[in-house]
């Protein structure tokens, strides 16, 4: 079982930058998935999760109406768009996945985590 992030890199404030997460090993339709953040010196912490046929969603108060989860359970890929990006947002963004169709907020109820893809945002 594997989660693969990607698309992080180095933007601008303000910028948009859309990360990727493709699992493989098994199928995650049935789970739920979230993307965390870990900015250097600083706990994870929760970004967004999504339900697993994508109709519910939750986001962290700082990212609410500034990002966006999504995900292709035909590609067994998650998205996360991050729009007007700022420093704050800089980190290691991981991906995870539950084995629960609804939608986490907790560290402790991924059961998969991804390796990490790191955003930096210059202001």
């Amino acid at each position: 079982v594997q989660l693969q992030a990607s698309g992080g890199g180095l933007v601008q404030a303000g910028d948009s930058l859309t990360l990727s997460c493709a699992a493989s090993g098994r199928t995650f339709s049935g789970d739920a998935m979230g993307w965390f953040r870990q900015a250097p010196g600083k706990e994870r912490e929760f970004v967004a999760a999504i339900s697993s046929n994508g109709d519910l969603t939750y986001y962290a108060d700082s990212v609410e109406g500034q990002f966006t989860i999504s995900r292709d359970n035909a590609k067994n890929t998650v998205y996360l768009q991050m729009n007007s990006l700022k420093p704050e947002d800089a980190a290691v963004y991981f991906c995870a996945a539950a084995r629960t169709t609804h939608p986490m907020r907790a560290r402790s109820r991924a059961d998969y985590w991804g390796q990490g893809t790191e955003v930096t945002v210059s202001s």
